[in-house]
């Protein structure tokens, strides 16, 4: 359930030449064991749960550790359920995100808040470049993002990633790393989500020669092969729960054992963490430790989806096109430009990439709008076709590269369908059936608006 913001004379989030204003905001226990607590707002957001991590800490046991969240957006003030057990409830339904007008009464547990916005706001400085390093954007949200990073890449501090799939984290914890005092030394990756669970300590510790069966050499692991520099951790939500206590170990102590040895090995590393869910709601599931999260979460940032800052598709189309054009015009079509602004991009900046490179592929300016949006500018749009494979309308359209793109597009959607319907709707199960990353079928299933449940 959504709902839109009431009119009021504070707007949320307010752009200006170098800063943004960001509205300050109460929320006030009005009923309930923590009667009389409240919290005013230092940020952009305010987190209420039982967790000590929490902007208000709530001692009603039926509030969930981590409940909910209440953000500062430009359309207003916006709450979100972090996955609760017994949800949030607001003008008595129960609601997984709505915009907040003034003394909005939300319910948690046994427990009821009050939301009033305040007069006065917290001034934050807007970057006047619009890219840090490889990463553009001229959007509020990205040169929020800017003015913090030189700061937040100068510490030593863990830095948590948060983003849906294809919005550039590892990029940026690249960049990270490029801009600190550790760029000269190693980047190591380790992508969680794709190394089999039994082989996830030894690619993080390494092990000692004859530690195990095929163990015939000893071998360093991720955290001692970074020594000097940075070790990324991509999709960390993936991490199983029996390996997460090792990790937290090493975090808090700085010190790793590869499997096979009892000697300690001192770490000399940064850690940056990136995951495509909110732990918060992880940690609710019982799928992610909450010690785990609090080490982690020192510098949490959030990478917002192009849906949220449309104005950054046009310099990323014209640097993407720049990028794969190889003669003519280096600039993009301008309705090609305009017809990108418009799509969501489930995908983010990866699917959009793809789009202009596939667009660049075509050999005139219809074929690239039928490549990328279905149809030529003006046309009216055509029905959606079958999944079954049927070439006589794409040999009349007298391009081979046009038709063989929309034939493996109807075949690639019915295989997915097939797959999730075989596979009762899972999506784990329906990865190991088809032997595929789990993430590039989430990314297939987004693509092409099929459902599947994550667990």
């Amino acid at each position: 359930m959504s709902k839109e913001p009431h009119a009021k004379e504070t707007v949320a989030l307010v752009a200006r030449p170098r800063e943004c204003a960001i509205g300050r905001f109460r929320i006030q226990v009005v009923a309930g064991p923590d009667h009389g607590a409240e919290r005013v707002s230092d940020g952009a957001e305010l987190s209420v749960g039982t967790a000590a991590g929490n902007h208000l800490v709530l001692t009603d046991g039926a509030v969930s550790r981590h409940h909910c969240a209440i953000t500062v957006t430009d359309r207003g003030f916006l709450v979100r359920d972090l996955g609760s057990r017994n949800g949030t409830r607001l003008a008595g339904f129960r609601v997984e995100g709505a915009y907040l007008g003034p003394g909005a009464v939300l319910g948690v547990g046994k427990s009821t808040l009050r939301f009033d916005p305040l007069p006065d706001e917290i001034v934050e400085p807007l970057a006047d470049e619009e890219r840090y390093g490889r990463i553009l954007g001229q959007s509020m949200a990205m040169r929020r993002l800017f003015a913090a990073l030189p700061r937040i890449a100068a510490s030593d501090s863990t830095v948590l990633i948060e983003g849906e799939t294809g919005t550039g984290k590892g990029l940026l914890a690249e960049v990270i790393h490029q801009k600190s005092p550790r760029a000269q030394g190693p980047f190591v990756v380790i992508d969680c989500s794709a190394i089999p669970p039994t082989l996830i300590e030894a690619e993080l510790f390494g092990y000692m020669r004859g530690a195990f069966t095929t163990a015939l050499q000893s071998r360093a692991g991720a955290f001692e092969a970074a020594a000097g520099g940075t070790v990324f951790l991509d999709e960390l939500g993936e991490l199983p729960i029996d390996m997460q206590p090792k990790l937290l170990r090493a975090l808090e102590e700085r010190l790793v054992r590869r499997i096979g040895s009892l000697d300690p090995i001192k770490l000399d590393v940064r850690v940056i963490a990136a995951t495509n869910r909110d732990l918060r709601q992880e940690v609710n599931r019982g799928t992610f430790r909450s010690d785990l999260y609090y080490r982690l979460n020192i510098v949490r940032i959030r990478l917002p989806p192009l849906r949220e800052r449309r104005e950054d598709i046009p310099p990323l189309v014209a640097h993407f096109y720049e990028q794969f054009a190889r003669s003519g015009d280096p600039l993009p079509p301008a309705e090609l430009v305009a017809a990108f602004t418009k799509q969501d991009w489930p995908g983010n900046v990866r699917e959009l990439r793809a789009g202009v490179e596939r667009a660049i592929l075509m050999e005139d300016q219809a074929l690239w709008f039928e490549a990328t949006l279905g149809a030529p500018p003006g046309s009216e749009p055509k029905a959606a076709a079958p999944a079954s494979l049927d070439y006589e309308d794409d040999i009349a359209l007298g391009s081979f590269r046009a038709a063989k793109e929309r034939a493996v597009a109807r075949w690639e959607r019915g295989y997915i369908e097939t797959l999730v319907r075989q596979s009762g709707g899972n999506l784990s199960r329906a990865a190991r059936s088809a032997h595929m990353d789990r993430n590039h079928l989430r990314e297939l299933l987004r693509r092409h608006g099929i459902s599947a449940a994550e667990e």
